[in-house]
């Protein structure tokens, strides 16, 4: 299946690699100084947290051009980046399938009316990852597989077929999913607990002092999830609720511990700084994915307010925001419960 990636940032990059290293026939299409990069060192992954290198030459193009001829085009770029290139995708009509790794809240509309929908299939990638220069750093979020699926729903031949593709890269799973609108949408609240980085001037150090940045990620995560499933989104997979349900000191505490972490480093704060533009896309287009169930949606609106660097940051170590021990409670309450049990039955 002759490939193309489209997109030479980080992620990109890495597929294209990993897809080269297993044999496929695979190119990665960049431009300017990332062209420059690629031919003159490969492409030079570097894994996080251990350091660890690759080096892959992997054949880079510098266009897509309509004559061109690929089985699959994956297009992984932001989702404010993308609606540049559709029309270069559009205008080759030899590409049988066009699969956008990448994250969306909108809907495939877009596409569909660009290429079709016989050509559009979509997924993510479910890496982080940062530029330094010539070298992309890359996240792997343990065992998560690489969900993919038709904008339809429907398992086809194509479909199985990508999937395989895929799978081709060393230690990854694809997922095949009927549910891949759904599957995006609820990624975008998954994100929000973290995007209280924008109220704090996304200094991580200021994010792991300032309680009520961390809390207005959290809060803002429960409004969007009930928004999310009053207007018939499906939320998935369903751990999104268990973690949005946990008690707040608690999912706080986790929260200030992880932003002190390499890993939060790359996988969350390097794309919030170089990103921007896309988060707050995605938080927009999200909003107006859950608007039409009419509830109120004041935190969602206020974190997505403090994605524009001129809206003030909150004053370090804010706590303003009262948290709610409720759930603590509960949680120290059935623990009580459980530990008394487990003395009763040792006693009998």
């Amino acid at each position: 299946m002759r490939t193309l990636v489209y997109g030479a940032g980080p992620l990109g990059s890495y597929v294209a690699a990993k897809l080269h290293e297993a044999g496929a026939d695979v190119a990665l299409l960049a431009r300017r100084q990332r062209l420059a990069d690629v031919r003159a060192h490969g492409v030079v992954l570097e894994f996080v947290p251990d350091g660890r290198r690759e080096t892959h030459h992997v054949p880079v193009v510098e266009e897509l051009a309509p004559d061109d001829d690929y089985a699959l085009v994956l297009v992984v770029l932001r989702k404010d980046q993308t609606a540049a290139v559709l029309p270069t995708l559009a205008a080759n009509r030899r590409v049988r399938t066009v699969l956008f790794l990448q994250n969306n809240a909108a809907g495939f509309g877009e596409y569909t009316r660009w290429l079709g929908a016989q050509r559009v299939m979509a997924g993510h990638p479910t890496l982080g990852g940062q530029r330094d220069g010539a070298v992309m750093r890359i996240l792997r979020f343990g065992p998560l597989p690489i969900p993919i699926g038709e904008p339809d729903g429907s398992v086809t031949p194509r479909t199985r077929a990508v999937a395989a593709h895929l799978a081709r890269m060393r230690g990854h799973r694809v997922q095949l999913r009927t549910d891949i609108d759904a599957w995006l949408a609820s990624h975008i609240p998954a994100l929000l607990p973290y995007l209280g980085l924008y109220a704090v001037g996304l200094d991580t150090r200021q994010f792991a002092a300032t309680r009520d940045a961390r809390l207005l990620g959290a809060r803002a995560q429960r409004e969007a999830l009930r928004a999310q499933a009053a207007a018939g989104v499906p939320v998935t997979p369903p751990w999104i609720w268990a973690a949005a349900l946990q008690p707040e000191p608690l999912g706080l505490a986790l929260l200030r511990a992880l932003a002190t972490t390499t890993l939060f480093e790359v996988g969350i704060a390097a794309h919030a700084r170089s990103g921007r533009g896309e988060v707050g896309e995605l938080l927009r287009d999200y909003r107006d994915r859950v608007a039409p169930a009419g509830l109120p949606t004041p935190l969602l609106d206020r974190a997505i307010a403090h994605v524009d660097a001129s809206v003030p940051d909150l004053p370090t170590g804010s706590r303003e925001i009262p948290v709610r021990w409720t759930g603590l409670a509960a949680l120290a309450a059935a623990g009580s419960v459980i530990t008394a049990g487990a003395a009763w039955r040792r006693r009998g």
